[in-house]
């Protein structure tokens, strides 16, 4: 009889980019705990507006800086005794008792940028600092375009599970209710960055069919943007990005924004059918395992090319 431990493969946490939150849910001065990548980490805004984050629990005696610290300028201060850590650095920068500060009170402080409507940290599991870089969107906060529609959903699955669904085409016709799968390319732009155009067709209300084409960019693991290109004056834009809570458990977070002549004729339609979708992947992710060697037939060739690629955001593949 099969049993999951024996049919799975657990794979690590991948080497990237991942967003830790969303840019709103965070003003000046505020302090949130999440946990992320198996670690309990803090997040906050300095009071210049900048985020930062830290590791969660103080070196002196071990107290949780996300429960009651307080953002004081650039630093958090421990709710347990007071000793203030830079949020750039991580160092100890003040304790109120002491004048001199060991060479040890530092917390890690991780690599952060803000761009695309989230909070992004860098995470390597041999602590090297970051190797490649994504880009700002110019479409979200753009005039013309909607403010961006948020959502979040945790999925029961490793990332580079929920990431490898975008290179299997086949499986929308089974699962997502396709008549059959769209003709599609796959461009290699660099070796962190690959864009997959799915070609389409709307039938039109007077007869005739208008041709579009869904572009699809990605950077690391987990991080998509999606785009309807071809129609005329107008466009669609998602923006996705998944981040490992556990090995097994992550949380995929989308903004999702139209032009302000297409929201009312597609944009909430756009946005309904996206979440739907992932709706629909959900039992599939819940109960599979991972196959680190799985039977490939020959219609698989974007899958095997897929998993050629994630090799890279491994400090260790297998």
């Amino acid at each position: 009889m099969a049993r999951r431990d024996q049919e799975h493969t657990e794979l690590p946490y991948p080497n990237g980019w991942f967003a830790v939150a969303f840019s709103r849910d965070l003003i000046p001065g505020e302090v949130k705990s999440v946990h992320y990548f198996g670690e309990d980490l803090v997040v906050f805004r300095n009071r210049s507006g900048e985020p930062r984050v830290v590791d969660a629990y103080c070196p002196h005696l071990g107290a949780h800086l996300g429960e009651g610290g307080r953002v004081i300028g650039d630093s958090i201060r421990c709710p347990f005794h007071g000793w203030q850590y830079d949020g750039s650095t991580g160092e100890c920068v003040r304790i109120p008792y002491c004048e001199r500060i060991p060479s040890a009170a530092r917390v890690r402080a991780w690599e952060v940028q803000e761009k695309n409507g989230m909070i992004f940290v860098w995470y390597h599991d041999r602590g090297e600092p970051p190797q490649w870089d994504f880009p700002a969107l110019e479409e979200i906060g753009a005039d013309g375009w909607t403010e961006p529609r948020a959502h979040a959903v945790e999925i029961p699955a490793h990332v580079q599970d929920t990431h490898e669904n975008n290179n299997d085409p086949v499986h929308f016709q089974v699962v997502h209710g396709m008549i059959e799968t769209p003709p599609s390319t796959t461009e290699w732009i660099d070796d962190r960055v690959y864009r997959a155009t799915m070609r389409c067709e709307q039938d039109l209300p007077g007869g005739g069919k208008f041709p579009y084409d869904v572009v699809r960019d990605s950077w690391g693991m987990g991080l998509v943007s999606l785009r309807f290109v071809g129609i005329p004056d107008a466009g669609l834009l998602m923006f996705s990005a998944t981040t490992p809570i556990e090995r097994e458990r992550v949380i995929s977070r989308w903004l999702m924004t139209a032009t302000t002549n297409m929201v009312d004729v597609a944009g909430e339609e756009f946005m309904a059918g996206l979440t739907e979708g992932v709706l629909q992947d959900l039992p599939v992710w819940t109960n599979k395992v991972h196959r680190a060697r799985p039977v490939l037939c020959e219609a698989d060739e974007s899958l095997a090319e897929y998993r050629r690629w994630a090799r890279q955001f491994y400090s260790d593949p297998q």
